[in-house]
């Protein structure tokens, strides 16, 4: 039998407030264990928590991204739950009245354009972080991340392979970066996400029963992930068996899930209003102010990328997929007006210089103004693109610009006709007998005295110069 996938993801994004959702506290990260905590984070009796305007604004400017109807009154509720990282007891979330609703986005797979609908956005509190020690039955816990603002994006279950959700994922994470709400950074835990998953016969309508996998922190583990319950569930029912709805933990050393607890549902929580905290009331000024403030988006800038600097779809793309590498790229052509040919260097050169440097384009050695001055070099013929690549390499080693490596090393290309002939027919004179197997069929041996010649002018020599030279005297 035939089985399809039925996915829907959980995505928790860190909003990049400077204090936390209920109170003044930091939420920078990685300060000391119990450093950035107060009465309020900690859930002591007789305070109050004060909602973050800030929070709300970075999630509205995510619910209009993903075109969501904004509710003008939403409410926060308490999740009740018992964890020893829950200083309260609850968990400040939103339930029944979020602040956003019924959005989208379109995703890009293989057989093309995907609409993943999104249920919900809502906004709560992080809990805190537990540490246990590996030689003891000991458990440590740091409130540090304790009402940290989290954003919650909760996906209709559209997605139908590991490899779509992956790209959903991808995409959101690109979106919360160009908002500049989110760092997005999964290692850390700032974008993280839970993946519910079922199967189902093919054509069926009916959903089956679903488990929920956790722990997935890069876009990697989480399409293993996916793929691994795929086939543990598929087994399960071609040998007459049932799936138990259950949370399952990922184990990205073993490559597999295991079971941690029973799944619950909603009413498990036991939801109910949170008296300390006034209904949520957004008007039409306060949408339209940030709907006005909303930057260009993956998709506008991919579309004018194509349009305005002719790219193929497949550089607009690439280029788009973070804010920062359209502005890195964008800023390169202000130097180096030719579009096509600064993709080209910064999906080539430098995107695998940073990759074997485990380095993002926020991190790279060399400027973009560097990279447009080179290759005005380039272009200008003061140095062969042979020699650009040795002058990249020191770039990327020294950050000086290129213009100074090239004026402190002497490697202007050499492009006076009469200085590179002399030096051909001297190699020529060198290498009689190959001159003679050239000139009897053996074609292959132009590149020889290529070779020769780049070799003997230190690589400076200009190719389109030496070729025309070269095959002139060849032919004499």
């Amino acid at each position: 039998m035939e089985f399809e996938p039925v996915i829907g993801l959980e995505v928790h994004a860190q909003l990049k407030t400077k204090t936390k959702i209920f109170c003044s506290c930091s939420t920078a990260f990685g300060a000391p264990p119990n450093t950035h905590t107060c009465p309020v984070c900690l859930g002591m009796p007789g305070v109050l928590p004060v909602l973050n305007k800030q929070v709300v604004d970075y999630t509205l400017r995510m619910a209009l991204a993903t075109h969501c109807t904004i509710n003008q009154e939403s409410r926060f509720a308490r999740k009740n739950y018992f964890y020893p990282d829950l200083p309260k007891g609850y968990q400040i979330s939103q339930y029944e009245l979020p602040i956003a609703r019924d959005g989208f986005v379109d995703i890009q797979t293989n057989g093309g354009t995907k609409r993943i609908g999104i249920t919900r956005i809502h906004m709560e509190e992080d809990a805190g972080k537990l540490t246990h020690d590996p030689d003891r039955p000991l458990s440590m816990v740091d409130f540090n991340r304790t009402g940290v603002p989290l954003m919650e994006i909760v996906s209709e279950p559209d997605i139908r392979s590991p490899e779509e959700a992956g790209a959903y994922l991808r995409y959101l994470r690109a979106i919360v970066r160009y908002l500049d709400i989110s760092d997005g950074n999964m290692e850390e835990g700032s974008f993280r996400c839970d993946a519910n998953i079922s199967i189902r016969p093919k054509g069926a309508q009916a959903f089956g029963t679903r488990t929920e996998l956790k722990n997935l922190n890069s876009f990697k583990h989480v399409e293993k992930a996916l793929s691994f319950e795929i086939i543990r569930q598929k087994e399960i029912l071609e040998d007459g068996g049932q799936i138990i709805q259950e949370t399952r933990l990922w184990d990205p050393d073993k490559n597999r899930s295991t079971s941690m607890r029973g799944k619950e549902e909603a009413h498990d929580y036991r939801y109910f209003p949170d008296p300390d905290l006034l209904p949520l009331v957004i008007d039409d000024d306060w949408i339209d102010s940030i709907q006005n403030n909303i930057p260009e988006l993956p998709d506008e800038k991919k579309k004018r990328f194509m349009d305005e600097y002719h790219l193929p779809a497949y550089d607009a793309d690439f280029l788009t997929s973070s804010r920062e590498l359209a502005d890195y790229f964008e800023a390169c052509t202000i130097d180096f007006p030719n579009p096509k040919q600064v993709s080209n260097w910064v999906m080539g050169s430098l995107m695998g210089l940073l990759n074997t440097q485990g380095k993002s384009i926020a991190e790279s050695p060399i400027s973009p103004k560097n990279l447009g001055q080179l290759l005005q070099l380039i272009d200008e013929k003061i140095i062969s693109s042979k020699i650009a690549k040795t002058v990249f390499d020191e770039m990327a080693q020294t950050g000086s610009s290129p213009k100074e490596i090239v004026a402190e090393k002497g490697l202007v290309q050499m492009t006076d006709e009469s200085a590179i002939k002399t030096i051909i027919l001297k190699i020529l004179q060198q290498y009689s007998t190959e001159v003679n197997d050239y000139k009897n069929g053996k074609t292959k041996l132009f590149g020889f005295f290529v070779g020769q010649v780049m070799k003997e002018t230190k690589g400076k020599a200009n190719p389109k110069i030496v070729n025309e030279i070269l095959k002139k005297a060849l032919s004499e």
